[in-house]
């Protein structure tokens, strides 16, 4: 019998009343993958391989709308899914419908207003189970054994990982024992990872978790990568790329690392009639070993990222989710610098103008924070001036050090790129029908805070009457210094905006387009936030992953306030 080797994932579920979803799996050789629902929807799909793995994306079809159903998965005909003894209730694919939405005094279906997004980044994963977690309970985990004991109708409607679902350069000590098997760490990449082979095995450490393997299999995600799931720092500088690529290894890591990206992660944030548009989808599977059509497409990312758009759009009934690439559409030469180049930018506003008053919540999804506590942001706008010479030769040579060690590469550090979004978000929340709110959801800073934004009177020249909030939500599992700690939390003090001022003053800055103020946080540990979207209601809620004293692990709720309680 073929092995199930990781999955299933469930992706994509729509929300269009077409009835479809697709769902990820990696088997143990060549075969057809099959989903069969208990209802009677089902689809099947043969593997494609890359890199001697095997692989597919099943498109079900005739899904209920408003109901859900318990499916299983076959490999050539035999059952592979779910696992006897697995101690998890049956995996189920939910599909939104009239039994979610009424028009109010009709009774007739609408359209779905309601909808619950779960996100969170950073998800390290755990050593071996025998023992205390040195850096607490996994949040992922933590939701799993909830949801598992809850209601159905508790789950959210989709996770959005916003980064880092794997650290390519930061490997747990199992991994590195595995590697020490197949090369020599004293050369580089050392413990980091080289190849393919290498990143599917950080693929089955991190989704073969028997928690986060079951939340997979019955709660639709969303995802994108950041630095980690490259390197730290991938793609900060036009100067550091340059010196990446002068190695006898980084070739072979980029390569590798947008090649699982596409397999593991992007293909299943695409829907299934984009799916049926991606060339190269097509010709992957149509070829008996499609190993190189994924790696001639990855080296060709790299090299020219406008041939590749990793932005993807998601509508989840009346909520509209965009998310932006800001690591891999950089443009790094200094004169020109910007977070998503020119192509891209273009699509993203097209998205999110497109029908309006369609959407009552516009959802942002970026890794990197776009407001981020005063002093962080002013430093790393200061420090993009230094680096495009404005302050002169010496000042450049130290900005560029400073980038590079303080990670200064978040969107306040491409300043044009900045303004764009912040001009966009204004011109979305002052529209005829604005939606009720604007949220940017971002990972990367392990920790947490909420962040409400303003504009100054005449900025833009309507009013902006969105509610427009920066959720922060890091990390899913991970640790942070203390001294980053102080750091973020002196970024939102008196004395962090008067060094921010200082330094805005010192790289001759005039003011931010838009000002904002923190209002809730900074939360330390392992954490998500859920979004609950009803109507034009938007509730959040934050909770931690924490152990008791018994060894096992609960979430505590630290934060729940609405943002919006309906209404224009």
């Amino acid at each position: 019998m073929t092995e199930l080797r990781l999955g299933p994932v469930l992706r994509h579920v729509a929300w269009d009343g077409s009835g479809t979803a697709t769902v990820w799996v990696e088997a143990g050789a060549a075969s057809t993958a099959e989903v069969r629902c208990a209802d009677g929807a089902s689809g099947s799909a043969p593997t494609f391989e890359v890199a001697g793995h095997h692989y597919a994306l099943v498109q079900v079809d005739g899904l209920t709308p408003g109901t859900s159903t318990a499916y299983e998965v076959r490999l050539d005909g035999e059952a592979v899914w779910p696992r006897e003894g697995a101690g998890f209730p049956p995996s189920t694919i939910r599909t939104p419908g009239p039994g979610d939405a009424d028009t109010p005094g009709t009774g007739e279906a609408s359209a779905l207003t309601r909808a619950r997004v779960a996100f969170g980044s950073c998800r390290w994963a755990r050593p071996a189970k025998d023992g205390p977690d040195p850096i607490g309970p996994d949040a992922l985990d933590t939701l799993a054994l909830r949801l598992a004991a809850a209601d159905e109708s508790e789950r959210p409607d989709v996770l959005l990982l916003v980064g880092d679902q794997v650290y390519a350069d930061e490997t747990s000590p199992d991994t590195q024992k595995w590697l020490r098997g197949r090369r020599d760490l004293s050369r580089p990449p050392g413990t980091q990872v080289a190849d393919y082979e290498e990143y599917s095995h950080l693929y089955d450490e991190s989704w073969g978790d028997p928690e986060v393997r079951w939340l997979l299999s019955t709660v639709p995600s969303c995802m994108v990568f950041d630095d980690h799931d490259v390197i730290d720092d991938w793609n900060t500088s036009d100067a550091w790329l340059t010196e990446m690529r002068a190695t006898n290894w980084w070739d072979e890591r980029i390569v590798s690392g947008l090649m699982s990206y596409w397999v593991y992660q992007h293909l299943g944030n695409l829907a299934p009639a984009e799916l049926e548009r991606d060339e190269l989808y097509a010709a992957v599977r149509h070829s008996s070993d499609a190993t190189s059509l994924v790696r001639e497409f990855a080296r060709r990312a790299d090299r020219d990222p406008a041939c590749a758009r990793w932005s993807y759009r998601r509508d989840f009934g009346r909520t509209r989710l965009l998310v932006v690439d800001s690591r891999a559409a950089r443009v790094l030469a200094e004169d020109r610098r910007a977070m998503v180049d020119e192509e891209e930018t273009r699509w993203v506003r097209e998205q999110a103008l497109d029908a309006p008053g369609s959407y009552d919540h516009l959802l942002l999804g970026t890794s990197l924070p776009w407001l981020l506590p005063p002093m962080i942001h002013d430093l790393e706008s200061w420090d993009s001036v230094l680096c495009g010479g404005g302050r002169g030769p010496r000042w450049a040579r130290l900005g560029e050090r400073l980038r590079r060690r303080a990670d200064l590469e978040h969107w306040a550090a491409f300043p044009r790129s900045f303004e764009e979004l912040t001009d966009l978000i204004a011109e979305v929340g002052s529209a005829e029908r604005a939606p009720a709110t604007v949220c940017v959801l971002s990972g990367d800073v392990h920790h947490a805070y909420i962040a409400e934004a303003a504009w100054p009177e005449g900025r833009p020249a309507a009013p902006v009457t969105a509610r427009v909030t920066q959720l922060t939500c890091s990390p899913v599992h991970n640790s942070v210094p203390g001294y980053m700690k102080v750091t973020f939390r002196v970024g939102w003090a008196g004395l962090g905006r008067w060094i921010g001022r200082a330094l805005r003053w010192h790289g001759r800055l005039g003011p931010a387009p838009v000002a904002w103020n923190r209002t809730g946080g900074p939360w330390f540990g392992n954490q998500l936030m859920t979004l609950t979207l009803d109507g034009r209601r938007a509730d959040l809620r934050l909770d931690q992953s924490r152990a008791r004293q018994d060894g096992t692990a609960h979430l505590v709720t630290v934060d729940e306030r609405t943002l919006t309680s309906g209404g224009r």
